[in-house]
């Protein structure tokens, strides 16, 4: 579990704070769908969450301990990291971008090659196939699934996906959504995704949390949000989303 409280940034010494008196828990094996617009806070919380940049004020537990007082290196080995920008290596294979941490963990070969196998073949890569190419060689959604599975390598406990399919077209960024899903299903990671997308949120989210000028608005399930909004914030967010989903119930 994660356990945010009190959690504020701020770049200026205080004038200003991009996260401010944050308090949010993420249960094991959920996934948080931390949602906003550009500025709201979101993504420096996830900076924050594997020491990317330290908190200003309060405290990030990681089942139990505050996340300052453990290694940096050791922190990120538990906590895999899913971006919008993939950030794969040019110059190195594909089998060799999943592997970089096994590497740096100097486990064997034979075992960073049955691991990338593992893993290219959870993301629909086969390593035979896939493996010796370069990144340039494979589309934008395939280079994402190649980050998805970087991320897994060492069998992290957690998840971090900061709006990964953001610059992917509406059909590969469907796919990947339900890759997510089935991939959550499957390994049973805890997931803290991040994104300003309504509808992905709605469709991911096994709780959403709504964030606006660092400050959260309302966490809770799909429903809640849109049935029982507790702010003016939230309620006008959801509104569009709401009527839409209505209007498919009654189609259907």
């Amino acid at each position: 579990m994660i356990k945010i409280t009190n959690l504020s940034k701020s770049f200026d010494g205080g004038k200003t704070y991009s996260v401010k008196a944050l308090d949010l828990e993420v249960k094991k094996g959920e996934l948080l769908v931390l949602l906003g617009s550009s500025g709201c806070g979101k993504s420096t919380t996830m900076k924050m969450i594997n020491r990317l940049i330290e908190p200003t004020e309060g405290t990030i537990e990681i089942d139990g301990t505050v996340n300052t007082e453990l290694d940096k290196v050791e922190l990120r080995r538990n906590i895999g990291y899913v971006f919008q920008k993939i950030g794969l290596f040019p110059h190195m294979t594909i089998e060799e971008n999943v592997c970089i941490v096994p590497k740096m963990l100097k486990w064997s070969k034979e075992r960073m090659q049955e691991r990338a196998k593992e893993l290219l073949s959870l993301v629909e890569l086969p390593l035979e196939q896939y493996g010796n190419r370069l990144p340039q060689e494979l589309s934008g959604g395939q280079q994402q699934r190649v980050g998805v599975a970087r991320a897994l390598a060492v069998d992290p406990d957690y998840l971090l996906m900061d709006e990964p399919f953001g610059a992917l077209d509406a059909v590969t960024r469907d796919s990947l959504q339900k890759e997510v899903l089935q991939l959550k299903e499957e390994l049973g990671k805890t997931i803290i995704f991040v994104t300003h997308d309504l509808f992905e949120a709605l469709l991911l989210g096994d709780r959403i949390a709504v964030m606006d000028g660092g400050i959260l608005q309302q966490c809770g399930a799909p429903e809640e949000l849109l049935n029982t909004p507790k702010t003016n914030f939230v309620k006008e967010l959801f509104l569009r989303p709401a009527r839409q989903l209505s209007q498919f119930k009654e189609v259907f």
